[in-house]
Order: structure tokens, then C-alpha cells, then sequence
């Protein structure tokens, strides 16, 4: 069975947080990001952390930190593209670091669903959450194609590739995310 390689996106600013470092901020005692690595570990054969700022705390977390390759917090597509380029293996998922309550069958459900798609995405409700997904290492040459050529929008992206959507009805609080201290209190 082909492995799998996890890509937690930890390279944002966290604009909506006051620029602190979401990943890096505690919820029950631990970072978040600590929480998102826990879930997704046993789902995957290798970890990514891709991180643009404090990169010495996250490799404390015991896993390769690679930086965006593209300039300037880019966005999550800049984070996929450094994660598949370092990635060993032909598939690899995303997840933020903060959805700290991702679910623990993630992998599993993307994967059954994805079969001929270059990309299978999670869904709840109307909503898919794209930065929830699992893609083919296969699709990094056109992703560098659409960085190079400016394009940021994740959405703009996938219409471009053979996406099939994943219902995860069953378990949408999983996919909260965190963006503000307010939701980190209220978590």
C-alpha cells in the first residue's frame, strides 16, 4: 500500500490572532499544534510541519519543519507546495494547526474516496474545507505553475484539477478551526 505523507500547515501569520503564532498557542495545556500532530501521526507514515516563523519550536515536535518556498506567507497553496516537494511519499494531507479536533479517520475516508481524482477534499454540510485534503505528490509540477504564475486562491486551484468532495456530516466540529484568542478561550 502506497504511504501517505501528513502536512500540518503551520505558516500562516495568524493576522485574525493578533499575528501571534496559532499553532504555537496553548489550548489545554499544550500548543495546538501539539493537539493537530497527536491526531494525525498515527494516520500517516511521515510528518511535515511547514512553518515560516519560529522554527525551532516546531522541530521540538520531533518532526521535519520545512519553510514555504515562496516568499511573503503566501497561503496555504505555498505550504502544500514546500510539503509535497519534500515529501517521500506519492500521497500526501493536509491539515491546519489549528483544528486541533481533526478527525481520526481523516486519512481513511480521504483515501477511499480519492481513486481516480488528483485530490480529495473534506465536506461538511454545503462547506468544504480545503485545507483538509488529500493530494497526489503528482500534481506538484502544476501547482508550481500556478504559484509562479501568482495565483494564491486554494479554490482557483482546484478547479483546475479532478477534485471529488468527502462528506464528514458525521463529525463537523471536527473541522473547527481556531482563529481568534476568543475561540481559543471558548475551546
Amino acid at each position: 500500500m502506497n504511504g501517505v505523507s501528513g502536512i500540518v500547515l503551520a505558516g500562516g501569520q495568524g493576522r485574525r490572532m493578533g499575528g501571534v503564532d496559532k499553532g504555537l498557542q496553548a489550548l489545554r495545556g499544550k500548543p495546538m499544534v501539539a493537539w493537530a500532530l497527536e491526531r494525525l501521526a498515527p494516520q500517516v507514515e511521515e510528518i511535515l510541519v511547514n512553518a515560516n516563523q519560529n522554527l525551532e519550536a516546531y522541530a521540538k515536535f520531533g518532526y521535519r519543519v520545512v519553510p514555504d518556498a515562496i516568499g511573503g506567507f503566501a497561503g496555504p497553496l505555498a505550504g502544500l507546495h514546500a510539503g509535497l516537494t519534500a515529501a517521500s511519499h506519492p500521497l500526501a494531507v493536509t491539515v491546519p494547526c489549528d483544528s486541533p479536533f481533526l478527525p481520526l479517520d481523516l486519512v481513511a475516508r480521504l483515501r477511499e474516496s480519492l481513486q481516480a481524482n488528483d485530490l480529495a477534499v473534506a465536506k461538511t454540510g454545503e462547506q468544504a474545507h480545503p485545507v483538509f485534503s488529500l493530494v497526489r505528490r503528482s500534481v506538484l509540477g502544476h501547482l508550481a505553475e500556478f504559484l509562479s504564475s501568482g495565483g494564491r486562491k486554494i479554490d482557483a486551484w482546484y478547479a483546475t484539477l479532478k477534485v471529488v468532495e468527502v462528506p464528514f456530516d458525521d463529525e463537523a466540529d471536527a473541522f473547527r478551526n481556531i482563529n481568534t484568542r476568543e475561540e481559543l478561550k471558548d475551546a
